[in-house]
């Protein structure tokens, strides 16, 4: 496990980049009691598939990674580089798990490795179209070895906010689109979004500003991208709120979003909540969803990242445990 996720990180899988690693994988590490299928995503990017029987039972995580590419370092217990917990270590893991039980006599399961999670989840959606008759997929993302309950939803909104340009010398003869925009925010601040029981609260971040206007200008236009990370049961009600607060020079565009998920758990393993994205929304075709792995997101996309090996070692086990009592129930 360890030599197999060392030789991953070698390879820089940058999200638009995986397909290189699709091909070391399938060549070299091809497990002999498996099939393999190779899966084609937009842009000719590549999902890979080894499946012991039906899956009913599927072990997933993503191939890609935020730039930019850190080679990786082992160190006593720990491996550092882009990917290590990010999602490399999650497939390094599951790999060991899946083989580990295809080697006990289990059948009817499957791992699947998937690009692009990182930007839009294209990989995980062409992989959904061919489930069938699937009871649960195990999902690796950095959760401290803990058990996740659920997940906050997200929505980007791309805002435009419009006003009049003239000499800043004389900005009475103007209208200020970065006014507009404070202002906007003034009220978005003060808005009392209800607190959820699980989930906690509704955050945003102000991610981007794109303006081309010069110094001594008034400005005409600015705009920004909004993502938040919802606590509703669905995003109509916060599409509504920002509706409300808007005047008639700011334009939004909702670009995309998801609502929360709650996730399978089963008794005795320690259990959390999170507030980022993941793959598992675009897996319609499954009804229950862990999600669980080693690592911790808060150094996931750093120039620190890294993953222990002892919690490598440990996932294994977990995950092998939580396996086996869901079999054992159905």
């Amino acid at each position: 496990m360890i030599d197999f996720l060392l030789n991953i990180l070698n390879f820089d899988s940058t999200s638009g980049s995986e397909n290189n690693l699709v091909k070391y994988i399938l060549e070299n590490h091809n497990h002999s009691k498996s099939e393999a299928e190779i899966q084609e995503t937009e842009g000719g990017r590549l999902n890979i598939f080894f499946k012991h029987g039906e899956p009913r039972i599927i072990f997933c995580s993503h191939l890609d990674t935020v730039p930019p590419y850190i080679p990786p370092v082992k160190k006593d217990d720990i491996i550092y580089g882009r990917g290590s917990c990010d999602a490399k270590g999650q497939i390094a893991y599951l790999f060991e798990v899946y083989r580990q039980l295809v080697e006990e006599g289990y059948n009817n399961i499957g791992m699947l490795m998937v690009s692009g999670e990182e930007d839009g989840s294209q990989g995980a959606r062409r992989a959904n179209r061919d489930i069938r008759n699937c009871d649960y997929i195990f999902i690796g993302e950095p959760t401290e070895n803990k058990l996740i309950k659920a997940s906050k939803g997200n929505l980007l909104v791309n805002a435009t906010f419009r006003g009049k340009n003239c000499h800043s010398g004389y900005p009475q003869y103007g209208d200020n689109a970065i006014d507009r925009m404070f202002g906007f925010f003034r009220k978005l601040e003060s808005i009392n979004f209800e607190e959820d029981s699980v989930l906690g609260k509704t955050t945003y971040n102000i991610g981007r500003l794109e303006s081309n206007n010069a110094q001594n200008v008034v400005a005409d236009m600015v705009k920004c991208k909004i993502f938040f990370r919802t606590t509703f049961k669905t995003n109509d009600i916060l599409k509504s709120r920002l509706n409300e607060i808007k005047d008639d020079r700011t334009e939004l565009e909702f670009v995309y979003g998801d609502e929360p998920i709650y996730f399978h758990t089963v008794d005795g393993f320690d259990t959390n909540v999170v507030s980022y994205g993941t793959d598992a929304p675009e897996f319609r075709n499954i009804k229950n969803k862990i999600l669980y792995g080693p690592g911790s997101i808060l150094n996931a996309h750093t120039q620190n990242e890294f993953v222990k090996i002892k919690d490598l070692h440990k996932a294994v086990e977990d995950v092998k445990l939580i396996f086996k009592k869901i079999v054992n129930e159905n």
